[in-house]
């Protein structure tokens, strides 16, 4: 597995490094993960930089990042796989996403913006622009993200739109395969406001979900079910027990491009709620069959 964790000189940087190695260290074989710590450094590079000037400049940004990133490694623990990598780009996203692309990659990283409040996620640019455009899953580390060091609970949060059994399938893997116990969240409540559905309808869709994921997991993992009710998404979501140590999985919206992030109107009023890590899947068309991957996290 590869997760590719955009860093910045910032506690953004620091946030993100605690999440990847919060997932890693949960891991059976944490070995088996390659973490790819990458800044990106706005312009050309050195050597194709227009004026003699500005090729000192790239070098000096370039042998400073390589000076603090050299220390961020020390963040990782040795039992880790670790690299740092420098890129240059026109723009800390689009950076990110060229290394990402320059191999597999299963998780792209990133933490909150800086000005953002304690413990919440708030969508700054670099965020804003992955979860328009990624192909891989997106993790959001929230600030001050301080977890313990092993991942305690997946939880998934599901409506019924387009997309939802794909995210529950990597829900179910991913807490396979890092033997967590797998929560899922029904949203049908929040999802189907406009068109006022049944009163049953949750229950129906809660009993439905957790049936499909204990199948699923055979018994590998415990599996519960909540249903997010409230007279706003972000009080249902401020209503339910949050774990430290725990992620959130949610699927993209409808709008999303086939295998493409886009983030939702719930995913979205959901950050503003949420103490503790979102990742957002890329949506998967049904009609896709074995072209749909369920990659685990």
């Amino acid at each position: 597995m590869r997760y590719v964790v955009g860093l910045t000189k910032d506690s953004r940087g620091r946030d993100a490094i605690s999440l990847a190695t919060t997932l890693a260290q949960s891991l059976d074989d944490p070995g088996a993960v390659e973490i790819d710590l990458v800044h990106v450094i706005s312009g050309a590079r050195p050597d194709d930089a227009a004026t003699p000037q500005e090729r000192e400049y790239q070098r000096l940004k370039a042998d400073e990042a390589e000076e603090w990133m050299a220390k961020s490694l020390f963040l990782i623990p040795k039992t880790l796989r670790a690299r740092a990598t420098i890129h240059f780009a026109d723009s800390m996203a689009e950076g990110i996403l060229e290394v990402a692309a320059a191999g597999r990659t299963d998780l792209i990283i990133v933490g909150a913006a800086s000005h953002g409040p304690f413990r919440r996620f708030t969508v700054g640019s670099v965020a804003n622009a992955l979860l328009h455009t990624a192909t891989a899953p997106v993790a959001l580390a929230p600030a001050g993200y301080l977890p313990p060091s092993d991942l305690t609970r997946i939880t998934c949060a599901l409506g019924t739109r387009t997309g939802a059994e794909a995210v529950l399938q990597v829900a179910v893997d991913s807490a396979v395969l890092h033997r967590v116990p797998l929560r899922i969240i029904s949203l049908v409540s929040l999802d189907a406001r406009a068109a006022v559905p049944a009163a049953n309808a949750p229950d129906k869709h809660a009993e439905r979900v957790l049936e499909e994921a204990s199948a699923s997991v055979g018994g590998a993992v415990d599996v519960s079910v909540d249903i997010a009710r409230g007279r706003s998404t972000e009080a249902a979501i401020e209503s339910l027990d949050w774990s430290e140590g725990e992620i959130v999985l949610i699927g993209s919206s409808r709008l999303a491009q086939r295998h493409t992030i886009f983030l939702g109107t719930t995913a979205n009023k959901m950050l503003r709620s949420l103490p503790v890590p979102m990742v957002v899947i890329p949506r998967y068309h049904p009609l896709d069959g074995a072209d749909s991957p369920s990659q685990p996290i």
